[in-house]
Formats: C-alpha cells, structure tokens, sequence
C-alpha cells in the first residue's frame, strides 16, 4: 500500500520574521494531528529555509535520532557535547539525543540554507548522546542507524534512471528535487511516498532527481512517537 503526501499538505510553521521557514510532514509542536504521528520508525520529515543569519537558539532534544541533509548552503551545527561542525550538500548528519542533549542550528553563511530534517523514533530510550557526519556520502550508499532499526538510501537519478525501492515492511521516500515517476504516480520536490509491505518497487527518474530513501522494519510499539518538545522546530 502506498500513501502519497504532497508538499503543499505539509503543516507550515517557523518563524517568518525571523527568516525561518519550516514545512513538517508529521504531527508537530502546535499542529498535532492524532492520525499523522509516525511512520515506521519516522516521526519528523522537516524541511527547513533559513535566511542567512538565522538560525535555531539553543534547545533541548531526547530519545531521538536526528538525520540531517543539507540541500543548499551549509548548516552550522553546535551541541552540548561541545562539538562543532558545519554540515554541506552531500553530507549526512546523525545526531542522538539519547537521554537527552541540546544544540544549536545556524546559517552563518552569507546565502540562504535549505536542509531536510528527520526524527526517528529509537527502539530503546536513554543512553549517551552521539554524533557523527559523513561527509560527501556516495549515491547507493546505505547508511545505518541501528538505534532506530532503520537505513536511509540516498539516490541521486538520472533522467530516465531506475532505482529499487527497499523491500521492507515501511519504505519511506523523499523527493529533494527533481521527479519521479514511482508506482505509477508522480513526485515532485517536497513530495514523500509512505509504502507499507513494499516488494518490488522501482522509482524512475521523470527528470534528474535526488531521493532519501528510509528501509524500516515492523515497528515494536507505534504508539511510542518519540520527541515532539523541541519548541523551535528542529
């Protein structure tokens, strides 16, 4: 089964005035909504624009693991463990909160930032926070995060191109840019594709496109959502 989400459906939220602008695809801070608490083990697909200089305050986050993509610009990245990065296109980003941790996010560049962020809910809370970047990830590369039970598949797609779809009891496809043309339906930039029991999928690309792509199992417990507190957004 296959549920499509467009990007004008997302809940729009950030801070305008401030030059943040975010579009969520889940049940977030003020928009909660009981039907769209998760998917698999996704609770959050954030897309965030900032302006240069803005940026997210310090906020706290728990019993989460936080993946970042950096579409345009570049994201500087500060936490309570005291480490400092700056996060690019092409880079993967994976923050665990664990039994808790703060950060900052910023643009500190001089052009605008674009970056998707996304929430997976753990299969077991606590822990120590941790944090690692992998910096100009390869297309077709999975990357793990074992915390979650989940693989996230970044594909990058040539007009024309096929990709498989994971084969695995939730899929969840994210469309960065360009479209796709999966199970018959189109898919634009900010487009995402929920797929329960996926078997055999492919996505084509209609142009040249850029797809994050999550491989979950079952879930153990759908009711546990995770951490939904962070007041800022991210």
């Amino acid at each position: 089964m296959m549920d499509v989400r467009r990007a004008g459906e997302r809940y729009r939220g950030g801070d305008p005035a401030a030059g943040i602008e975010s579009l969520h695809a889940f049940s977030f801070g003020p928009h909660y909504d009981p039907d769209n608490l998760r998917f698999g083990a996704v609770i959050a697909c954030n897309e965030e624009r900032l302006a240069p200089g803005a940026g997210f305050d310090e906020h706290p986050h728990s019993h989460t693991e936080i993946v970042t993509w950096v579409v345009e610009g570049e994201l500087t990245h500060r936490d309570s463990t005291g480490r400092t990065s700056v996060i690019r296109p092409g880079d993967v980003q994976r923050l665990s909160a664990a039994g808790g941790v703060r950060h900052v996010e910023r643009n500190d560049a001089e052009v605008p930032l674009v970056f998707v962020q996304m929430w997976l809910a753990p299969l077991e809370p606590g822990g120590d926070p941790a944090y690692e970047v992998v910096h100009g990830i390869a297309d077709s590369t999975p990357y793990a995060v074992p915390e979650a039970g989940a693989m996230l598949h970044v594909r990058r797609l040539a007009a024309g191109e096929r990709t498989a779809v994971p084969d695995a009891a939730y899929a969840y496809v994210h469309v960065v840019r360009g479209e796709v043309r999966l199970a018959g339906k189109e898919l634009g930039p900010g487009d995402a594709a929920r797929i329960t029991g996926a078997e055999g999928l492919e996505a084509v690309g209609v142009t040249g496109a850029e797809l994050l792509m999550w491989e979950m199992p079952a879930t153990p417990d759908p009711s546990d959502s995770g951490d939904l507190s962070s007041p800022s957004g991210v």
